[in-house]
């Protein structure tokens, strides 16, 4: 069985994991402007960077 994640969760996971195991945010692996890096720091963050306000629905 695989276990491993889909190639565009692994950055995420990884830095998920480091934050949860107290490494520093700057401990990234990966280069900086890199999609890679800004996945991981999404990991670490615990939110997406493209993440938008939440606006109220309009009422219908």
């Amino acid at each position: 069985m695989d276990t491993r994640l889909p190639v565009g969760l692994e950055p995420i996971a990884e830095g998920a994991h480091a934050r949860a195991i107290g490494q520093p945010k700057d401990a990234c692996p990966y280069p900086t402007g890199s999609a890679e890096r800004n996945a991981w720091l999404e990991g670490y963050d615990g939110t997406p960077s493209e993440d938008g306000p939440n606006i109220p629905m309009p009422e219908a």
